[in-house]
């Protein structure tokens, strides 16, 4: 059986460069090297904390310069070509290289790194660290135009399997806390590439979100994701299940497209999934996101992200999960944060979740008619038990 190849290559900079080759690669193993004059690295970023909530902002006045919405023949991500020395020498299935301007990177010159989580818990007025971490980029296709759902299942596969290799490789750097994966799509979200990519950020701190799920956590109990899981899947809000995993709408959605996406099994993050897992979410996630874009005539913009456990912190309790996020609430109309959300937190949804189940499901099926996943019934996927719970689609081709 053909496997998916990893490659490691370096920048002219010194930066990393993976290549993730397709299991049904027609690529050669040869990759080209980078003929670009080394430009020297950024200063890399620094913290400062707001003592108001203890929380850490990171002041990256680099990413200032970075390329806005360029025409193909400048893509930036795409593989390189005399006229544009891109990121990327070579042609590529799946491609991951250190940021050239993160938001949070090696400590080049300091030494005002943070001394661990206590360190960074305490309190105090004009309190700075560096932005000691890792911010990686993740081309899921040489194409200048596309997103996650546009991939084909191997090439989904591919990514998957980027994410666990990353995930892994980044919570065993010295200061990483926690590893997130996301994927930005769409001008509404703000992205400046419309190269189908997502993103991954390895912090120095336990993000602020992640902080009130073990404050939760300490309040239900350890078994806080399986009873999410058990509750979820007997109600109306389901939209998709497998053998491994199943999406739905939250009981307490915020936005007005909001899916989560749980494994059945207790996994604190992509690298302790098994390859059948990863199989059958390159099926169910493509079925998702291109069941969410079926629900208007134009592209929905969306955030898609990986919540993942902190390093080596409560990994027995928190659980690997997808929240993807979309602004649209009508085929013209965004949702705006406004004052109740934006200044205090306090949100308003503009849409019952039973009801935005409804509408996503049927926008699955009438993608899994118009853009159909191939193998959907080779990879195990399969309608839940009650009449709610999934799209139903027979085994489809591609």
């Amino acid at each position: 059986m053909a496997h998916i190849t990893k490659r490691e290559h370096t920048l002219a900079d010194g930066r990393d460069l993976i290549y993730f080759d397709d299991a049904d690669t027609t690529l050669s193993p040869d990759r080209f090297p980078d003929l670009r004059e080394p430009a020297p690295r950024p200063p890399t970023a620094t913290m400062r904390q707001d003592v108001l909530t203890g929380e850490w902002v990171s002041i990256a006045s680099a990413r200032q310069n970075r390329v806005f919405l360029p025409p193909a023949e400048l893509d930036p991500l795409a593989p390189a070509t005399p006229a544009n020395p891109s990121e990327i020498p070579s042609n590529y299935d799946v491609a991951v290289f250190e940021n050239k301007s993160p938001s949070f990177g090696p400590l080049l010159e300091d030494d005002n790194a943070p001394a661990g989580l206590e360190d960074l818990a305490s309190i105090g007025l004009g309190r700075t660290r560096t932005s000691v971490g890792r911010c990686e980029v993740v081309c899921f296709s040489p194409e200048h135009e596309g997103s996650f759902g546009t991939l084909t299942r191997s090439r989904a596969r591919t990514v998957i399997e980027a994410w666990a290799d990353r995930t892994a490789a980044l919570s065993a750097m010295p200061g990483i806390r926690q590893v997130f994966p996301f994927e930005n799509r769409g001008e509404a979200i703000g992205v400046t590439l419309n190269h189908p990519h997502g993103q991954i950020y390895a912090y120095p701190y336990i993000t602020p979100r992640t902080s009130k799920l073990i404050a939760s956590l300490d309040q239900y109990g350890p078994t806080l994701f399986q009873d999410i899981l058990e509750s979820e899947r007997a109600s109306e809000r389901v939209i998709l299940t497998g053998e491994h995993w199943t999406a739905f709408v939250p009981f307490a959605a915020r936005w007005p497209i909001e899916v989560h996406l749980l494994p059945h099994r207790h996994v604190p993050d992509f690298a302790a999934t098994s390859d059948e897992e990863r199989d059958e979410l390159a099926v169910l996630y493509l079925r998702l996101l291109r069941g969410i874009d079926a629900l208007y005539e134009t592209p929905t913009p969306y955030i898609a992200a990986w919540h993942q456990a902190p390093v080596g912190v409560r990994t027995d309790e928190i659980r690997l999960m997808l929240q993807v996020t979309s602004p649209r609430r009508a085929a013209d109309k965004l949702k705006y944060l406004a004052g109740s959300e934006a200044a205090m937190g306090a949100w308003i949804g503009d849409v019952p979740p039973e009801q935005a189940a409804a509408f996503i499901r049927s926008g699955v099926e009438r993608a899994d008619v118009e853009r159909p996943v191939v193998g959907i019934h080779d990879a195990r996927t399969r309608d839940a038990a009650n009449p709610h719970a999934s799209a139903r689609t027979g085994e489809t081709s591609e």
